[in-house]
């Protein structure tokens, strides 16, 4: 019997082996925030997956963890002000001899994209397309192109569902559309939030340490960058200090010339008491106690997956209600259920937005509880290779 056992095991493992899809991905680097989703990914049944990425300007690459990955140079170039790109790996993606499935970045500036879908016709590898699926400045032959291009893809892979239903407004096949909500491994934040609640003590002295401790405390983390529009957020500082005169304003992130610009309004307004700059700090550890000693997350414009990281710590989330203007990952915000959205641009709607949730301490607990609730049931990493996977069984039931 158990001989018979082993042997149904190592036929079982054979038609495993031989029945996996070969998944390779491109990519356009392999930033450090990725690498839980591609180990995910890596672990699904019946996938077999590699990535290959290339050394975009701006962006480090780290170590691939628990994944094949091989680096293939990223050709960059700037034609009458735009930046155009040629990476071989998507060529390279779509060979037989190599995937069965590719995902490719769904990146029109690509102008190795086309030729590398033409040779997936051509080699009966079947494609998706990831990416945002829409521009900031977008124009009508941008999006022209981006769909024309679209049409030589086997399948469609959205960052949110709100541009999924979009092209299915258009007549798009719903069959050939899947949505990946782009998240953050949540993981370390579990962590680190253990590791604190453990230890209450060190928490309070942490407070006290950075005059945090009778509050309300406002937090911002992300780079500073004028877009970003963290000056909204000190002009409204300087009409909250009056009714909340312990208002503490946290504000983390390298030093750039956008940061110094800030510190020099945060001067002007004579705020120095509200407001402290502690610089950028990458380890979740040491960033936990700032989350943990915050009343909500302030990010005025631009907003992207920094939203997601605020919410893993049950922190009501304020931005701007011009949706256009930010990141795929707004679509995680629920006015008045995880956070809040104010007049973009207004000073005073921002004013009012904040003031609102810290002196309404009730409402402030609720939009706690359902921060937590976005993260744990809707954006996270399972979640969002769930969908990735569901693009990649449909491609392999088109082969077989």
């Amino acid at each position: 019997m158990t001989m018979q056992t082993n042997i149904d095991d190592s036929t079982a493992g054979e038609e495993e082996a031989r029945i996996s899809t070969r998944v390779v991905m491109q990519q356009p680097s392999l930033a450090k925030y990725r690498v839980p989703v591609f180990r995910e990914l890596a672990g699904r049944d019946g996938i077999d997956f590699e990535l290959l990425y290339g050394d975009l300007d701006g962006i480090p690459n780290v170590a691939a963890e628990g994944f094949r990955s091989e680096l293939v140079p990223l050709g960059q170039y700037r034609v009458l002000g735009t930046e155009l790109l040629w990476h071989t790996a998507q060529g390279s993606a779509v060979s037989r001899k190599r995937a069965d499935v590719a995902i490719l970045v769904w990146n029109v500036r690509y102008l190795s994209l086309v030729p590398a879908l033409l040779k997936a016709k051509f080699s009966g590898v079947k494609t998706i397309l990831w990416g945002h699926a829409y521009s900031k400045q977008e124009s009508p032959v941008r999006k022209f192109i981006r769909q024309r291009v679209a049409q030589l893809a086997d399948a469609l892979l959205f960052y949110n569902q709100q541009a999924a239903t979009q092209f299915r407004s258009e007549g798009w096949p719903e069959e050939r559309m899947f949505v990946a909500l782009n998240s953050l491994d949540q993981a370390p934040i579990i962590k680190a939030k253990a590791h604190w609640a453990a230890q209450p003590e060190q928490l309070e002295e942490f407070r006290l340490q950075h005059g945090l401790a009778e509050g309300p405390v406002l937090l911002y983390v992300s780079r500073f960058d004028p877009a970003n529009r963290a000056d909204l957020l000190i002009a409204a500082t300087a009409q909250l200090q009056k009714e909340f005169p312990s208002l503490r304003v946290v504000l983390i992130g390298k030093e750039n010339e956008e940061r110094r610009r800030l510190e020099e309004l945060v001067r002007q307004a004579g705020l120095e008491q509200h407001v402290q700059f502690p610089g950028a700090i990458y380890d979740e550890q040491l960033v936990a106690p700032w989350f943990l000693s915050a009343d909500a997350f302030c990010y005025p414009a631009n907003i992207g997956l920094s939203l997601l990281h605020a919410m893993g710590y049950g922190l009501p989330v304020v931005t701007g209600d011009d949706i256009a203007s930010h990141n795929p990952e707004i679509e995680a915000l629920q006015d008045g259920v995880n956070g809040l959205l104010f007049q973009h641009g207004s000073v005073d709607s921002l004013t009012d937005s904040l003031s609102r949730i810290f002196s309404e301490p009730e409402l402030r607990h609720s939009m706690s509880i359902n921060a937590e609730k976005t993260i744990a049931e809707k954006f996270n990493l399972e979640t969002m290779v769930d969908g990735m996977a569901a693009a990649v069984r449909y491609c392999r039931s088109l082969a077989d």
